[in-house]
């Protein structure tokens, strides 16, 4: 008897031990995600500004809740939340969130599920708290209301001498339109949705499933008036983070309708975007740049990636091989070569994305949205395991 119980006792313990190191380095990794970011909070928390990017030259990038960007560091720490159970981090994302407290309102801009569903989004997600929701609603509200029935799309920008411009980015607003429509049972969020990406499906992908950045339309006519890449190399390359946001604009359509033609797209962006990745994955800036090797590389894009890789690889049968791929940019992205060192980097989490090359704009610095995206594939890839 002690015999057969000390072999069980030795089977417990190896066990134990095939376990403990999975455990020990997401423990390890999310205490030094939580370290690094409590440095960024400490930097920025009395400002009523939110961070956007941070330089050594320059110090830390302070935007205002109508930026783009404005939404990504409460969601930065929802996640961190998340992954940590601390509540300390659930504190720091309250905070931090009720900063955008108005932008719901702003019509100004098609980036309001950027803004308010990676903010206010996660915020009731994990807290189920009832202001947040409404905050959500009226933030569709917002973005609906820069729908145009002739062009069959949301606007994007009001500067430019574009008549009626439609970027890729715009693809991941979507998700804020989708969820309010089956939260308040108004089917006019979810028809705005769905003709916005059926509009975009149309005109923004070449014959190789690379996108466009920006496509305009005649107002009149509904009619194509102009195509560019307006941050990438030409208008006929391929801006590696215009990729991304497509990929996993239309993996989120898929999700929410269920309907195959998104997820086709979806998986013949992924084909376009594959081949042209670097060995590590982390894609460059842009994938036509003739230069290539020699160029910057996008975290930002990669950590997209990385997040949309793990969501498609549920939607598919042959979902490992996303997995891996998803695996390997994650351990690319947490290597020494991206994640930053304690206490560097301003307490920003990743190195190296690049927003505006052309315009000379953020290039190799670390961006609030790289570390969103990256976060947010550390918890989908722990939910896989679970």
């Amino acid at each position: 008897m002690k015999h057969r119980n000390l072999i069980l006792i030795s089977l417990v313990f190896i066990a134990i031990q095939a376990c403990s190191p999975q455990k020990a380095s997401n423990e390890d990794l999310t205490q030094r995600l939580s370290d690094q970011l409590n440095v960024l909070v400490q930097a920025t928390d009395d400002s009523e500004k939110l961070p956007r990017s941070w330089t050594e030259k320059d110090g830390y990038k302070m935007i205002g809740i109508r930026d783009w960007c404005s939404g990504f560091p409460p969601g930065m720490y929802w996640y961190m939340y998340e992954l940590s159970n601390d509540e300390q981090w659930k504190n720091t994302a309250i905070k931090t969130t009720e900063k955008l407290d108005g932008v719901q309102f702003y019509t100004g801009t098609h980036d309001l599920g950027f803004m308010v569903f990676c903010s206010y989004g996660n915020a009731y997600r994990l807290t189920g708290d009832e202001a947040y929701k409404e905050v959500i609603l009226q933030g569709a509200e917002s973005l609906a209301s820069r729908f145009n029935p002739v062009t069959g799309a949301i606007r994007s920008w009001d500067w430019g001498k574009w008549q009626f411009p439609v970027i890729i980015d715009n693809m991941m607003n979507l998700e804020m339109l989708f969820w309010a429509s089956k939260v308040s049972g108004d089917n006019r969020f979810r028809d705005i949705a769905v003709t916005h990406a059926n509009t975009t499906l149309e005109h923004h992908f070449r014959d190789d499933m690379s996108s466009y950045h920006v496509v305009s339309y005649d107002t009149i006519t509904g009619e194509v008036e102009r195509k560019q890449t307006h941050q990438g190399y030409s208008d006929d390359s391929a801006w590696a983070r215009g990729q991304s946001w497509g990929l996993y604009g239309y993996i989120v359509c898929y999700r929410e309708t269920g309907d195959p033609k998104y997820l086709k797209a979806a998986e013949d962006i992924a084909a376009f975007i594959i081949p042209n990745l670097p060995e590590d994955l982390v894609p460059y800036w842009d994938y036509n740049d003739p230069k290539i090797p020699n160029v910057k590389r996008d975290a930002s894009a990669g950590a997209l990636l990385a997040s949309a890789f793990y969501e498609l690889g549920t939607m598919v049968e042959d979902g490992q091989r996303y997995f891996d791929l998803a695996d390997q940019l994650l351990e690319t992205l947490s290597s020494p070569e991206y994640l930053a060192e304690g206490g560097a980097n301003g307490g920003f989490l990743l190195k190296h994305s690049v927003g505006h090359l052309p315009g000379n704009s953020e290039i190799d610095v670390p961006l609030n949205y790289a570390d969103y995206y990256y976060l947010e594939a550390i918890k989908r890839k722990r939910e896989l395991k679970k």
